[in-house]
C-alpha cells in the first residue's frame, strides 16, 4: 500500500522554519521567498488537518504538534545528509565537521587526532577553524569546541577541560634585567593581553597583587601570536595550563612564579541536544571526553 506523504518541499520548508523559528530566515536559508515559505508551512498545515507554528507579532512558536513533527523530520533530514555524504565522497564513510577555534586545533585537538582515525577509520573529519559564535543555524556543523562560560541558551555543552591560568614567559626573561620574581615585579615588565585586559586583571585580583598597571603591555587578538610573543621573549602572557603542557616540558616557556587561577572560562564541547542520537557524533564525543580527562589528569599531576 502506498503512503500519502506531505511534499517533500512543504517539508523541507517547515523543517527550516522551525529550526530558525523563522519564516524570514528559512527563506533567506531555502533561496526563496517568505511568502513560499509561508505557504508551504500552510499546505502542510492544510494536509494534516492542523496548526503547527503559533504566529505571535514577531516570532514563531511551536505547536505540540509541530514540535512531535519537528522532531521526526529533523532526524529525516540528518540520516538523509549522512548518506549523501558518504555517496558524495564515494569512500562510504561518514562525514562529521567539527568548528573550534585555531589556537585549541593546534595546542590541543590536532596532535591527538591519530588516536581518533585510528579507532574509527570509517569517519571522516573536517575541521572548521572560526573564532565566531556558536551558530548551528548557520552551518552545516555537528558539533563546536569554544571556550566560554556554561551559557548555551536551546543547546547542549560540555566542559573538556578544567584548565587553570597560569603567567608564563620565555626563560631569557628570568634571566635578564630588571628582575622577575615575584607577581609584584610585573609592573616593570611587558605584559601581553588577549583581545582585552580581563584575564590579567582577574589574575591580579586573585593573587593579591596591587600596583600593577595591567593596561601596560601589547593587546593582541590572537591567542597563537600572544604565545609565540611571550616564547619569543617579548613578555609576560597568561595561558591555559591544559594546553601549555608542550611549551612548558620543553622549556620554550617557564612559569616565572606559582600563583595560578580558576576562572569561570572553559573549553566546551557544544552541539544541538538531540545530536547525540547520531552515531558519527556520539563516537567523536566518548573519545573527545576520554582524551580530556587524560589530559586532565596529566595536567593535575604536573601541577602537583
Amino acid at each position: 500500500m502506498s503512503r500519502y506523504l506531505p511534499s517533500p518541499i512543504a517539508q523541507r520548508s517547515f523543517e527550516a522554519a522551525a529550526r530558525h523559528l523563522s519564516f524570514t530566515r528559512a527563506a533567506n536559508e531555502l533561496n526563496v521567498t517568505q511568502a513560499a515559505i509561508s505557504h508551504q508551512v500552510k499546505s502542510l498545515e492544510d494536509h494534516l488537518r492542523g496548526r503547527l507554528f503559533v504566529r505571535l507579532t514577531r516570532k514563531l512558536l511551536l505547536t505540540n504538534d509541530g514540535q512531535a513533527l519537528y522532531s521526526v523530520v529533523s532526524e529525516a533530514f540528518d540520516r538523509i545528509g549522512d548518506v549523501a555524504d558518504k555517496l558524495r565522497s564515494g569512500t562510504g564513510n561518514e562525514t562529521l565537521t567539527v568548528s573550534l577555534t585555531p589556537y585549541f586545533a593546534a595546542k590541543w585537538l590536532t596532535h591527538r587526532l591519530g588516536r581518533f582515525w585510528s579507532r574509527y577509520p570509517n569517519i571522516d573529519l573536517r575541521l572548521h577553524h572560526s573564532r565566531q559564535p556558536v551558530q548551528f543555524d548557520q552551518a552545516e556543523m555537528d558539533m563546536v569546541i569554544s571556550w566560554g562560560r556554561d551559557e548555551w541558551p536551546g543547546l547542549a555543552a560540555t566542559m573538556l577541560l578544567r584548565s587553570r591560568v597560569i603567567p608564563v614567559c620565555s626563560p631569557m626573561l628570568m634571566k635578564g634585567k630588571p628582575p622577575l620574581r615575584t607577581p609584584a615585579d610585573l609592573n616593570n615588565h611587558t605584559l601581553l593581553h588577549e583581545g582585552d585586559y580581563e584575564l590579567w586583571t582577574q589574575w591580579l585580583q586573585a593573587v593579591g597583587v596591587e600596583g600593577v598597571n595591567v593596561r601596560r603591555g601589547s593587546t593582541i587578538d590572537d591567542p597563537n601570536i600572544v604565545l609565540q610573543a611571550a616564547i619569543d621573549g617579548q613578555g609576560i602572557a597568561l595561558g591555559a595550563d591544559a594546553l601549555l603542557g608542550e611549551e612548558l616540558s620543553s622549556g620554550r616557556l617557564v612559569m616565572p612564579f606559582d600563583p595560578s587561577i580558576s576562572t569561570d572560562l572553559s573549553y566546551y564541547a557544544i552541539y544541538p541536544k538531540t545530536a547525540l542520537e547520531r552515531p558519527k557524533v556520539k563516537a567523536f564525543y566518548e573519545w573527545l571526553l576520554a582524551e580530556a580527562e587524560y589530559s586532565d589528569t596529566y595536567a593535575t599531576a604536573r601541577r602537583g
